[in-house]
């Protein structure tokens, strides 16, 4: 009880200094729980939205999902007369059938696209009664006819559509324009989707091309009548008539395999966790990511946990002592400390626990603010959630603060003797700088192995590894480090400041281990950014000079809405262009490729026009790429050519997904030492044509065209035009694709910046909690030196240089390693085709003064609290 007591009063007693370290348990713990309240509500939208859309039982064709991008434009089909077969199957109340699909582009009267920016779908369909279950119309009604349309109510509001106004929805077999007579609003959360209903003649002629079928049956239960017993009646219905219809007389087993590979019957649960799982991979990028910047802010942390509690015991060792005197054991002020840090990741993991739902909350607003709709009605804290973060605070907070617990309970009684606040550690131990040299060394050894390995994927372990090794290496060595780093940055930055630079040097210098690991807290997140930045400009830099080099084409025109193929018109529109010496057209369909030595690879084949081998110049090992567009010829990468032993003349089997096998000769083998179209196989458009029944022949994914020479301008100008009915088209030429690049890079790396951020803040609130304890340990010293003529200015000017040194020494070490990082990394992209090493020296010393600036900001409370010290009362201080 005593020790409970003693722990209490010196938390208490020291709760100022206690707070930043608060801050940063808060922050750290907030950020995991309000990344998992933040998903665990994304998780809880989906699930509602996807139970609420299912019917008891669905049918849909095997060959794909209703809801997913085809190849074809078209979503795989029913025919209509299913929907009678399976309304008379026993335990069915009714049956009706859907159409529904994700191939479509909704403009308005503007040509703006109606669509979600935010990578959710635009679903076109018919309205039924099974949408009922999820959403009412609240305006209008539903649609009667080709020239209506209905849409949802999230969409009109976020632009601005009401009834009476046209759309123009875009199909692979036209478009369909139709005023809005109807708009329904979702009962449950609708994430961004952008939803549009017609009637079924229309949703059936513009969405699948002809009349009489349907994507799904969706299948209502009796009363008393479960899922799954309606879709075993319904399996078993099904199985029958395709035996009936294709398969005559066989038994019973080979009937039920015609079923399963005709047809998909899954009950409501089913559908709802088909669907979820589409939606898991993303969630799961979003947590683990964020989860992972979270465990670097409590990295981070720890550091300022320790500076916290070694220098608070540092400062107490007479009151130490003297406990240690009147017959306290080691085991007791042990516990004391341990206590006292207890109380701290208590308090700041309760206060992060209620900061992580606000936080999730703020997310949501976020996200809504940006197209992607969360509501606070589906807001989902488990309660796992704030076990998780309140039990990661402690512990953490707990084992940052042993080793000074454990420093504490070495204090003998003698050091009441001493004076308080005399740092018993100056210098780093033998043995650590030992330990520190050893680690650095073997991330340093780890890192060359990565570098010269000749695989990626095992070089990327390596590299893993030479990361983690190397960053504890500098963090253990960090106190040996800062002796010379601070000398070298004091003589450059302080030396003009006279006397009061030389002050804030020795101050940095006082206590190494100290200085050490106020850098590292910073290193630590500066190093990311440094790696992240060499690997981004690198991708970038390497991808532009491989297009230089290899891209012939002057424009590329794809359909930039989520990987769709281009519409049959946009197509059609291009080759119309004058003023272009060629278009090349290119599909890829699945196939399946195999030697004659039986060994085989399944993959996407690339069927282009025989212009593709002047848009893309590919460097070949043998053979000519111009001849693997002859007839029945292709191409295949060295690597598969090695693995298999093929060779230029040998024949190939080609099956291709949903067509015909095919024979064809190896025409030519690529190099795959490149970025672009690695592995890839090539072969002529007219060879997939052939083999790959119309009905199932992939829409192009992109064309590349030449212009006739001295045209180029008018022929930009002219592909925009022919394009513009289409706001999702981008035609591009080799400027645009670079700068589309770079943005896309730029945009992941803000994002990654900005959560690395986090680190950053804990590192400055590190930074704040040492000067502001070092200027209370060194208070009656401050009151000597204003005593003898120090004036407030040169006090301050003296704490705040002492800030910005040690902030640029954790700059300079975690700009070094993160570079050495970068440039590792680079090299095993270099196995992948991208070869150029670019370091971005506009943002390394961008970020490296940007340091400096950290270290004033940091210095201003303490330098305040500082300055304002009564001098007498200073001196007097013990």
């Amino acid at each position: 009880m005593s020790v409970m007591k003693t722990s209490m009063r010196n938390f208490f007693a020291h709760k100022g200094r206690m707070a930043l370290s608060a801050i940063a348990v808060m922050l750290s713990v907030a950020f995991v729980t309000g990344t998992l309240v933040f998903t665990d509500t994304m998780g809880t939208t989906f699930d509602k939205l996807f139970a609420a859309t299912s019917s008891d039982v669905t049918v849909s064709a095997a060959g794909g999902e209703p809801d997913e991008v085809s190849r074809t434009g078209r979503p795989d089909s029913l025919p209509a007369s299913l929907v009678k077969e399976v309304a008379a199957v026993e335990g069915a109340k009714s049956a009706e059938g859907a159409v529904s699909s994700m191939d479509v582009t909704v403009v308005d009267r503007d040509n703006k696209n109606m669509g979600s920016s935010t990578g959710a779908p635009t679903i076109a369909g018919n309205w039924t009664k099974n949408d009922l279950r999820s959403m009412e119309i609240t305006s209008g009604h539903a649609p009667r006819g080709p020239t209506q349309v209905m849409v949802d109510a999230d969409t009109a509001d976020k632009h601005g559509l009401k009834l009476g106004d046209e759309l123009r929805t875009i199909t692979v077999s036209g478009d369909i324009t139709a005023r809005i007579v109807g708009i329904a609003s979702f009962k449950v959360t609708n994430p961004g989707a952008a939803v549009v209903f017609f009637d079924t003649a229309t949703a059936q002629r513009g969405l699948l091309g002809a009349t009489g079928r349907f994507t799904q049956v969706n299948v209502t239960a009796e009363a008393g009548v479960s899922d799954t017993r309606l879709k075993r009646n319904v399996s078993s219905a099904l199985a029958t008539l395709t035996a009936q219809t294709e398969q005559g007389a066989k038994g019973e087993q080979g009937a039920k395999g015609v079923q399963e590979t005709a047809y998909k019957v899954r009950t409501q649960q089913e559908t709802a966790d088909a669907n979820r799982s589409d939606v898991d991979e993303f969630m799961n990028v979003i947590k683990y990511g964020m989860l992972g910047f979270a465990g670097i802010a409590f990295l981070v942390g720890v550091f300022l946990i320790i500076n916290t509690f070694s220098m608070l015991v540092a400062q107490r060792t007479r009151e130490i002592g003297l406990m240690r005197a009147v017959g306290s054991s080691r085991g007791q002020v042990n516990r004391s400390v341990l206590v006292e840090a207890t109380l701290l990741g208590v308090l700041g993991s309760l206060i992060g626990v209620g900061a992580g739902v606000g936080l999730a909350v703020g997310l949501m607003k976020l996200m809504s603010a940006v197209g992607m709709e969360l509501s606070t009605r589906d807001l989902t804290v488990r309660w796992t959630t704030p076990a998780i973060g309140m039990l990661l605070g402690i512990v953490v907070t707990v084992l940052a603060s042993y080793l000074p617990a454990r420093r504490a309970g070495k204090v003998s009684p003698m050091a009441a003797l001493r004076d308080a606040g005399t740092p018993a550690d100056g210098k780093a131990g033998l043995v650590r700088g030992l330990v520190g040299l050893v680690l650095t060394g073997a991330g340093a050894f780890a890192l060359y192995l990565a570098a010269t390995a000749d695989q990626a994927k095992q070089g990327s372990l390596i590299l893993g590894v030479g990361i983690v090794l190397s960053l504890i290496g500098f963090v253990v060595i960090g106190p040996l480090l800062a002796g010379g780093v601070v000398r070298v940055l004091s003589a450059v930055l302080l030396r003009a400041f006279g006397p009061v630079g030389r002050m804030a040097e020795r101050n940095a210098l006082r206590n190494p281990r100290r200085t050490g690991a106020t850098g590292a807290a910073l290193m630590i997140g500066l190093a990311l950014v440094a790696c992240l930045s060499v690997v981004g400009s690198s991708m970038v830099t390497s991808a532009t000079a491989e297009l230089d080099k290899s891209v012939g084409a002057d424009f590329i025109i794809t359909a930039g809405n989520g990987g769709k193929p281009l519409n049959p018109a946009t197509v059609k529109a291009v080759e119309g262009v004058e003023g272009l010496g060629h278009v090349t057209r290119m599909k890829e369909t699945p196939a399946k490729v195999t030697a004659p030595d039986g060994t085989s690879e399944s993959g996407q084949l690339l069927a282009a026009e025989a212009t593709y081998a002047e848009d893309l110049r590919r460097e070949t090992v043998s053979g000519d790429l111009a001849a693997a567009y002859g007839a029945d010829a292709m191409s295949v990468g060295s690597e598969f050519a090695e693995k298999a032993g093929v060779k230029v003349g040998d024949t190939l089997t080609v099956a291709f997904e949903g067509g015909r096998t095919a024979k064809l000769r190896l025409a030519a083998i690529t190099s795959d030492d490149t970025g672009l179209d690695k592995g890839a196989m090539y072969t002529n458009l007219t060879t997939v044509e052939r083999h790959v029944p119309a009905e199932r022949l992939p829409l192009d994914t992109a064309l590349l065209a030449k212009a006739d020479e001295g045209s180029k301008d008018q022929a930009y100008a002219a592909l925009k035009t022919a394009v513009a009915k289409d706001p999702t088209v981008k035609v591009m030429d080799q400027t645009d694709y670079k700068q589309a690049l770079q943005d896309q890079v730029g945009q992941l790396l803000n994002m990654v910046y900005g959560l690395l951020a986090l680190a950053i803040v804990v590192a400055i609130l590190g930074v704040v909690n040492t000067l502001a304890l070092s200027v209370v340990e060194r208070t009656r010293e401050i009151g000597l030196m204003r005593a003898i003529g120090l004036s407030r200015r040169q006090l301050r000017r003296m704490i705040r240089l002492e800030s910005v040194v040690i902030a640029l020494f954790g700059a300079l070490l975690g700009l070094g390693l993160g570079m050495g990082w970068g440039a590792t990394a680079q090299r095993l992209l270099a196995l992948e085709g991208l070869e150029v090493l670019d370091i971005p020296w506009p943002t390394i010393i961008g970020v490296f003064i940007g340091s400096a600036f950290v270290g004033l900001f940091a210095a201003l409370v303490p330098a305040f609290r500082a300055g304002r010290m009564n001098v007498l009362n200073a001196i007097a201080t013990e």
